[in-house]
């Protein structure tokens, strides 16, 4: 869409991702979505563009709190899906996340933020069965170059408009498609206890991020030419670091080749095929 970070040309965007979308969801013979809907921004923007690809009748937002989680976040998912039009439910999962801990009363944060994360994806996939419904997935650029998501939790899904944009560039087209600023302006948080916050998890902010990114990953720089552009060095190797260290986050797991064709990996998509 552009060659800078900061500057992307939002109607074109726009147009690209409802297309994607839409012909994507339509290839898998299907011709609804369903969406995690946890009042954060990412998934609002979704939200968004998949009613305007199929039909704000033809998708589903799963709102899926904790007994920690913050009340505004379900008032904003309730606010997402009054302003889209699109089918809300509420699936409380505080009953099935304890369930489990029950019988591991020592499990740290990390523990629990992660299994909220699959147990919502659990939902989703079941919901998805029963409605005949794709799964739309909401991670940024941003949060998958840096790992930071739970695999097989909020990184899982079928289909994902946003995984090529920065959480930067998420807000940009927020603006455009007229999300409501209420969740636009808001701290990003993943929601997995009172008071988390994304960025001081990572220690510093999408907008330090991002164009440091875009030079390291589409503009392919070396740490060197970084360095003499202005970032700092530890700032670098840092991003870097996490960049490697979360490459099995980004990949399908790898299977031992013993034949002619792997599974994922060398059988050739028909939908590709189709497109020749």
């Amino acid at each position: 869409m552009s060659d800078d970070a900061g500057k992307v040309d939002f109607d074109l965007l726009k147009k690209v991702l409802v297309e994607f979308l839409r012909g994507e969801v339509a290839r898998a013979g299907l011709d609804r979505g369903i969406i995690g809907i946890s009042g954060g921004l990412d998934s609002a923007l979704v939200a968004y563009l998949a009613a305007e690809a199929l039909g704000p009748d033809r998708v589903t937002g799963v709102a899926m709190p904790y007994r920690s989680s913050s009340p505004e976040s379900l008032s904003h998912a309730e606010l997402v899906a009054s302003e889209t039009g699109i089918d809300f439910r509420v699936v409380e999962i505080t009953p099935m996340v304890d369930a489990f801990f029950a019988g591991e009363p020592d499990a740290d944060g990390l523990r629990r933020g992660n299994r909220m994360a699959r147990e919502r994806m659990c939902v989703l996939y079941d919901l998805s069965a029963a409605l005949g419904a794709i799964v739309l997935g909401t991670s940024n650029r941003s949060e998958i170059s840096l790992g930071y998501g739970t695999l097989f939790g909020d990184l899982a899904c079928a289909i994902n408009p946003i995984g090529d944009i920065f959480k930067t560039q998420v807000r940009g087209l927020s603006r455009h498609l007229g999300v409501p600023a209420a969740i636009i302006d808001k701290a990003p948080s993943a929601d997995l206890w009172a008071g988390q916050s994304d960025e001081e998890e990572l220690g510093f902010s999408y907008e330090q991020v991002d164009p440091l990114l875009h030079h390291m990953l589409e503009l392919g720089l070396s740490r060197e030419t970084l360095i003499a552009r202005g970032w700092e060095p530890e700032f670098v190797d840092r991003v870097a670091g996490m960049y490697r260290r979360f490459e099995f986050k980004r990949r399908m797991p790898l299977i031992a080749k013993v034949s002619h064709l792997v599974a994922g990996a060398s059988y050739p998509a028909p939908r590709d095929a189709e497109r020749e």
